[in-house]
């Protein structure tokens, strides 16, 4: 059975693999199809379908979007064009406040006397920076135990570095996908920590502002997990999708394609449902 990954990381974003090295990686695992879903971005795209087209992989234009529902949520969009006047302003406003929290945050460090550059973060970790870089850098520094202990004491709401970020509302992220020309669909459901009313409460709210599909497959779900999501997508009509949320080295304990131990299969067959409601 022909094998997709619809969820992938690169250096555009947090990950550590550049969008060709992914295209490669996923050549040589036979896979017949990626996609790249780096966070608040399309900046990678370009060079994986470049590096794809030679290897003869079909690739999938994505992004994977910060939002929140009464607390964190992601969104993923599929087929967005890349080059969407209506994307890139609303992407634009999304790195910049992120940057700017961020500043501020080394700003509160370095008055502390840590030395924490966001320059030098932003080259050891990538373009996305987030709480838990900072919590890595308070470990090497020793000022805290483990990245847990860093968020309790230091970064967490309510801590000595924490900024507020603004984040985009959930309603305007699907609007945006679908603006696009994209397929939205709801990523990793279960990272929510909803139980089932939970979750079907926010599936049918997302359907309200336009969802047409959820996150499946993921890494770490159990096959029971999995088949639990995808008999709630087919009780909503909602295209399943799956992939590994792939980011090199900084999460190596997932691999492309198979996720966590070899736990992850996503079939061909639901990239041509996708395809078929993206009109592609």
């Amino acid at each position: 059975m022909r094998q997709i990954d619809l969820h992938t990381h690169s250096t555009a974003s947090d990950g550590t693999c550049t969008p060709a090295e992914i295209a490669a990686l996923a050549a040589r695992q036979g896979l017949a199809a990626v996609a790249l879903t780096d966070h608040d971005t399309v900046l990678g795209y370009p060079a994986l379908q470049e590096a794809a087209a030679i290897l003869g992989l079909e690739t999938v234009p994505g992004i994977e979007i910060s939002t929140k529902y009464g607390g964190a949520v992601h969104i993923l969009g599929y087929y967005i064009d890349p080059h969407s006047p209506e994307l890139e302003p609303v992407l634009n406003w999304v790195v910049r406040d992120r940057d700017e929290r961020n500043e501020k945050m080394c700003a509160l460090m370095a008055a502390d006397g840590l030395p924490v550059s966001y320059a030098e973060m932003k080259r050891r970790f990538g373009e996305v920076i987030g709480r838990p870089h900072f919590a890595d850098i308070l470990v090497e520094l020793g000022l805290a135990s483990s990245v847990r202990d860093a968020f309790d004491r230091y970064v967490e709401k309510g801590q000595r570095y924490y900024v507020p970020r603004t984040i985009l509302p959930i309603e305007r992220a699907i609007e945006i996908i679908r603006l696009s020309g994209g397929v939205p669909v709801l990523a990793h459901p279960f990272q929510y920590k909803r139980d089932d009313a939970g979750l079907r409460e926010l599936i049918e709210y997302c359907m309200s502002q336009g969802l047409r599909g959820m996150e499946c497959r993921y890494s770490g779900y159990s096959p029971e997990q999995s088949a639990y999501l995808e008999a709630l997508a087919e009780e909503y009509s909602l295209v399943k999708t799956g992939g590994s949320d792939f980011h090199g080295s900084n999460k190596p304990q997932i691999a492309l394609g198979t996720g966590i131990m070899d736990n992850l299969s996503v079939p061909y067959e639901w990239l041509v449902q996708l395809k078929e409601l993206a009109g592609k």
